[in-house]
């Protein structure tokens, strides 16, 4: 299976469809019960229910989802039988294909029951109708002007005794996002020098500051402390967000004292110096983190 480790769980949504087209006798009598295999619509919808949570023990590439609504419901029409699923659930990957299982499957079964009395039945018409929740609903178009910085807060960097890591990471991950207008600099563990720095990206109207270490518990991890005089106004939710992602992965990160918050129109996120807590953080906050622009800009509808 493809790994889904890094995500983070949304709520998710998938509509799929199906038809059975079968001669409008078959449907007469499907409506009277008047057939060998008795009350067709409750068991096919029984088995489109059951599909729904065997998929990953058919499809080898599904993961095994914990799902918390599964609605399968058939409609006998003129000519057909119209077969519509709904699944929900929160979780790191999409519930589409338990949604087109479950029509299939009552699709299917709907065809072994009324065979007997119709040879020319066709299944048809199977499709997803609509998912919502992971990247489909959270896509970010980098506005024009769009400007992003990366702070390396450390003595050892700074120094040249230690080569950076976290920073070129997360520089990476930046360009991957389509941002195009990326500053970076290092700075040591030394209050004037990241006040410095900060208010100078601030100025310069950059969107988004991300600074890597200085956020744990040594004596010289200042950067939370400096970042607080910088700020207007703090957004807790932001490092609650990575901390509890953290959490989940390693008892660690609640060691993390990593904050984020507002300076005028630019936002700073402090990430851990470590390459693979800064990725975690990462991993938590984006692409999520993004839509604080479009909320920050007064964008309608935000």
């Amino acid at each position: 299976m493809i790994s889904i480790e890094h995500k983070t769980e949304t709520r998710r949504t998938a509509r799929a469809q199906a038809v059975v087209k079968a001669a409008p006798a078959t449907i007469q009598r499907l409506k009277r019960n008047d057939l060998p295999k008795k009350d067709v619509l409750i068991v096919a919808r029984t088995a489109g229910m059951m599909a729904a949570k065997k998929t990953p023990e058919l499809l080898p590439d599904c993961h095994p989802l914990h799902l918390e609504a599964v609605e399968v419901l058939l409609e006998a029409r003129k000519d057909r039988i119209h077969i519509e699923s709904r699944v929900a659930l929160t979780a790191k990957t999409g519930a589409e294909m338990e949604a087109l299982t479950a029509v299939t499957v009552a699709a299917l079964t709907v065809y072994d029951m009324l065979k007997p009395i119709d040879k020319n039945m066709e299944v048809t018409g199977i499709k997803l109708l609509e998912k919502t929740g992971g990247k489909s609903d959270r896509s970010f178009k980098i506005p024009p002007g769009f400007k992003a910085a990366v702070l390396v807060v450390s003595d050892r960097v700074s120094k040249g005794l230690y080569k950076d890591a976290s920073g070129l990471k997360v520089v990476e991950r930046l360009k991957s996002l389509g941002v195009k207008k990326i500053s970076s600099a290092t700075v040591p563990d030394d209050k004037d020098s990241i006040i410095s720095a900060l208010k100078g990206y601030c100025d310069k109207g950059v969107s988004l500051v991300l600074t890597t270490g200085g956020t744990g518990l040594s004596p010289r991890d200042v950067t939370v402390e400096t970042v607080k005089k910088v700020i207007d106004r703090e957004i807790p939710g932001i490092a609650e967000t990575a901390r509890a992602y953290g959490q989940r992965r390693t008892p660690y990160s609640m060691l993390s004292r990593g904050i984020a918050g507002q300076r005028g129109q630019s936002l700073i996120v402090t990430l851990p110096g470590s390459p693979k807590a800064a990725e975690e953080w990462w991993n938590a906050l984006f692409p999520g983190l993004l839509h604080a622009f479009d909320v920050m800009r007064n964008q309608p509808g935000h």
